[in-house]
């Protein structure tokens, strides 16, 4: 199999709840999304995604990505998408850095393998451990009755696990978070995630405020190293995020922060094979693991949904499907979760057909 062309599609995804805020006044209504497609001489076709929440909520942005992927098509015609490792060394042979354009091209590829295995991409992971899975739901920052009102209205449709934004007054994060813990049922799973919106002094006072609650701690400042700090007097369980990039951060992330815990986004890390790298050596670590992306539709939920479907069940948190919280349904709303949970789709590669019509063609190398 060879890859014959590159295709580069855009759309908007909008947030299906109104306004999505995160602390330091980072909100979205909607974001710009950008889907690759790799044509091949078979006539198989892969798909991956790559959706920036904004521009100040990690290193990258729509139209940075879509430079990389310019810069990149023409070394990816020619290539076996089927040969993973040689489409990774062709890419950072032509581009140092990129790596959320580089994701979403790795996703592609696996979408081939699969096709061309004729398995799902669960299988070419390990396997399936799980025909279903708990998923989370981000909560906006907002009051703390409101939060707590989203909370309760969501759980009645069957989500039991939460992902509170908080990470700016301390005080008031703290008022938040014991809303939400007041009004959820007590089996509920509730993360109170700064997304590194405090600094050390803000970070500790939550903490001080927060210390009798049944609640994770995600990613309190923006750095590890900060993290560790803030958290040094606290027993609160910490999860980590947008600082874990690489395997080595993820070992220091047990090690070094004592993190129970780490929430992998597949662009971030670089695709699926990275992820699954790094959710391997999380179940070595014995840490939970919970995956998602940043922001997307089908296509990274379907990604999404194959690395949770074979991560071992003692190991895993939860997982987002981000077609549940956006209108990104180019592939029909699949997959689609069922009162709280996700499922991976089974046909071959992702098991979802990508539809084209009223997507902007951004551009073409063949």
């Amino acid at each position: 199999m060879k890859i014959t062309a590159v295709d580069c599609f855009g759309y908007d995804l909008h947030y299906a709840h109104g306004e999505y805020v995160m602390s330091g006044n980072r909100a979205a209504t909607s974001e710009i999304g950008t889907l690759v497609r790799l044509r091949t001489d078979s006539g198989a076709e892969g798909w991956g995604e790559i959706t920036p929440l904004g521009n100040r909520y990690l290193p990258t942005h729509w139209a940075e990505v879509r430079a990389a992927l310019h810069t990149l098509a023409p070394a990816l015609i020619g290539l076996d998408p089927t040969n993973i490792s040689t489409v990774k060394r062709a890419m950072d042979a032509t581009l140092l850095g990129g790596t959320y354009a580089k994701a979403a091209v790795d996703v592609a590829c696996w979408d081939l393998l699969g096709q061309a295995c004729g398995q799902p991409v669960s299988v070419l992971l390990g396997g399936v451990l799980q025909n279903d899975f708990p998923l989370y739901e981000a909560v906006p920052l907002a009051s703390p009755e409101e939060m707590a009102a989203f909370v309760t209205a969501r759980e009645a449709a069957g989500i039991t696990r939460f992902q509170l934004k908080v990470g700016n007054d301390p005080l008031d994060d703290a008022a938040r978070t014991r809303a939400v813990v007041e009004a959820a049922a007590h089996d509920t799973l509730i993360v109170a995630d700064s997304n590194g919106g405090w600094n050390l002094r803000a970070a500790q006072i939550a903490l001080r405020e927060m210390a009798d609650l049944p609640v994770f701690i995600e990613q309190p400042c923006r750095e590890t190293r900060d993290c560790i700090f803030a958290m040094r007097h606290s027993a609160l369980p910490l999860v980590l995020d947008e600082s874990i990039v690489t395997p080595t951060d993820a070992f220091d992330a047990k090690f070094a922060a004592g993190a129970v815990s780490i929430n992998i986004k597949i662009s971030r890390v670089g695709g699926l094979t990275e992820a699954a790298r790094m959710r391997d050596l999380m179940q070595h670590l014995d840490m939970m693991v919970s995956m998602e992306d940043t922001w997307g539709g089908d296509v990274v939920s379907a990604a999404v949904s194959h690395l949770a479907a074979s991560t071992r069940p003692e190991n895993f948190q939860n997982a987002s499907f981000m077609n549940d919280r956006t209108d990104g349904h180019v592939a029909g709303y699949q997959p689609r979760s069922v009162a709280g949970r996700g499922s991976a789709p089974t046909a071959p590669g992702l098991g979802i057909t990508v539809i084209t019509d009223g997507l902007e063609r951004i551009f073409e190398v063949s």
